[in-house]
């Protein structure tokens, strides 16, 4: 079972690219199950049609001891297996808590194991790389760590500090950086300058995905563009990168 970790900035693209990822590594016939990681529980959104799954904290919170897997997994485009790990009450609580009594319930139940997926895709917002939203780097959870940006400031910076967050796992036998994945923005010289970047960082771009209208059209849809515009040149990027993910 691969296990990856893909972290980026708030607002980067990084839960549209996850899923393009899992909707493409679905149809090409691996097993995946994905597992959002920031609050807003969206990550799944165009993988189950625009629904809004209900989140894991939310069913403990309904259900406690009396949850299932099936009140906390749902099958989505293509079969992925789509989980959302949610968020407390708005001011109330932390959000890092809440990953961790998610992972920790999905784990309980087994769910890896009953499921038995392919590829395990998280989905982790990047803004902040402290308690739970470093579970993924520490306990083990993923073997492997994507960060999308693109050649904005802020988003190199966050870029780097996920980096830098990875790097003090590395001698732990945890999570290790795969490489950077640029969602482009249509700055100027962005690909020489998030080469650059990913150079510094001792690691590599493993793909480009241009600025696009076809994804805000799929999304329109609630379509992932592996469903929504199958035969796009867009499309082939994100089959080509779920190839590498799969193969790396």
């Amino acid at each position: 079972m691969k296990k990856i970790a893909i972290y980026g900035k708030g607002g980067i693209g990084k839960s549209t690219t996850t899923a393009n990822i899992s909707a493409a590594l679905a149809t090409q016939g691996s097993r995946v199950m994905q597992i959002g990681c920031d609050p807003k529980a969206d990550s799944t959104c165009m993988l189950m049609k625009g629904l809004q799954v209900p989140t894991i904290l939310d069913t403990l919170r309904r259900k406690s001891s009396n949850a299932s897997l099936e009140d906390m997994v749902f099958s989505g485009f293509a079969d992925v297996l789509c989980a959302e790990c949610g968020g407390p009450t708005p001011g109330v609580g932390c959000a890092g808590r809440g990953i961790i009594a998610s992972f920790e319930k999905l784990e309980a139940l087994k769910a890896y194991e009953i499921y038995r997926p392919d590829v395990v895709l998280y989905d982790v917002l990047g803004d902040v790389v402290c308690g739970g939203f470093a579970m993924p780097l520490r306990k083990g959870y993923a073997n492997e760590v994507y960060i999308v940006t693109s050649g904005e400031k802020m988003s190199l910076f966050a870029a780097r500090n996920i980096a830098q967050a990875v790097a003090e796992f590395k001698g732990r036998g945890y999570a290790q950086l795969r490489g950077l994945i640029l969602n482009a923005r249509g700055i100027a010289n962005e690909s020489e300058i998030v080469h650059e970047a990913a150079k510094d960082l001792g690691t590599n771009v493993v793909a480009e995905i241009p600025r696009d209208p076809i994804i805000q059209v799929c999304e329109s849809k609630n379509a992932t563009v592996i469903e929504g515009a199958p035969n796009s040149t867009l499309a082939d990027i994100y089959r080509m990168l779920a190839r590498f993910v799969r193969s790396s």
